[in-house]
């Protein structure tokens, strides 16, 4: 299902934000902000030396993952700006300098090569028959996060669900994403509904979670977010899959952006989401999962993960901070 053209005020030219380029037909892309987007793009772009330890990284993991019983697998969730170049207008960009793409080439002939899940390809192909992202937003649509929790379901061997779509409710509304609101006013589009019925339901939420939820600011609750879903349904893979992951997982479905959490938690019998870009090996240790799924953003891959941290310490420090 395509996205209408975002609501843009009477006088466009007036319309700048340092953060945000403007493309055609109203797609909106970021471009700056603390991860410097669009220079990731150009030369030097992610430095090569952080290439480099991602890739000893995922080999790691890799390893690590195998002793423990588990599978992993690694997945980027691409920038707009290499999905949907065609829609830049006059913004200059070499997509094949793509972070995902470069640190793709770094994992030739290494053993992390086969835990990495490519969405850079798939997502270029199909974005010609569908709006894979949200116009005024960083995040996938329902059909963007479908096909990569389809891609995803491939690499580990697992059918995916072919219903998910039929299980839709709500309807469509207005939507104005995290690009759209930092423009005044608002910029906005219509948006088709992303939430689908599941009998996959919450076992646990840790204190972050609920605390913010008290709050009413559920979603507000990011990194060291740890949440837990059980699925009693006899179409559910009987397994467990640990998730590592960022707001393309997010702990919360959303209404308007597809998440990657909810679908796979209808898809198994028991997921964890853990927010975070480095993985908890105590954690995994303790629940002997049969996946492990390392997602994240390509924005980030300038940040590499650090290594020894716990859940608990990481959403101990979260929650501290944000209610200082």
């Amino acid at each position: 299902m395509s996205s209408p053209a975002p609501t843009l005020s009477s006088d466009d030219a007036a319309l700048s934000h340092p953060d945000v380029h403007i493309g055609t037909d109203g797609w909106l892309f970021l471009v700056g902000g603390s991860n410097a987007v669009l220079t990731q793009y150009r030369e030097p772009g992610v430095a090569r030396a952080d290439l480099w330890r991602w890739r000893r990284i995922l080999e790691a993991r890799t390893f690590r993952c195998a002793r423990l019983g588990a599978r992993y697998v690694h997945v980027v969730a691409p920038e707009k700006l290499a999905i949907y170049d065609h829609a830049l207008g006059d913004l200059a960009l070499d997509a094949g300098r793509a972070p995902a793409l470069r640190l793709e080439r770094w994992l030739t002939a290494s053993i992390a090569r086969r835990a990495w899940i490519d969405l850079v390809r798939p997502f270029r192909a199909g974005s010609e028959g569908a709006a894979l992202y949200r116009r005024t937003d960083t995040h996938w649509t329902f059909d963007g996060c479908y096909l990569a929790y389809r891609e995803i379901c491939r690499r580990l061997g697992v059918a995916p669900r072919d219903d998910i779509a039929s299980r839709r409710t709500g309807v469509e509304t207005t939507f104005s994403g995290d690009l759209g609101l930092k423009f005044t006013p608002p910029l906005t589009e219509r948006a088709e509904p992303c939430l689908f019925e599941s009998e996959a339901r919450r076992i646990y939420a840790n204190d972050l979670v609920t605390t913010f939820e008290a709050m009413g600011r559920g979603r507000d609750a990011h990194i060291g977010a740890h949440v837990v879903f059980r699925n009693p349904s006899p179409q559910a893979d009987p397994r467990t899959l640990v998730l590592f992951g960022d707001s393309y997982a997010h702990h919360t479905p959303n209404p308007c952006t597809g998440t990657l959490t909810p679908m796979l938690a209808d898809t198994f019998r028991e997921v964890h989401l853990l927010w975070s870009t480095s993985v908890d090996w105590g954690y995994v240790a303790r629940v002997r999962p049969h996946f492990v799924v390392s997602e994240i953003a390509e924005r980030f891959l300038v940040d590499v993960p650090q290594t020894g941290f716990t859940i608990e310490k990481l959403s101990a420090l979260a929650l501290a901070r944000k209610t200082a």
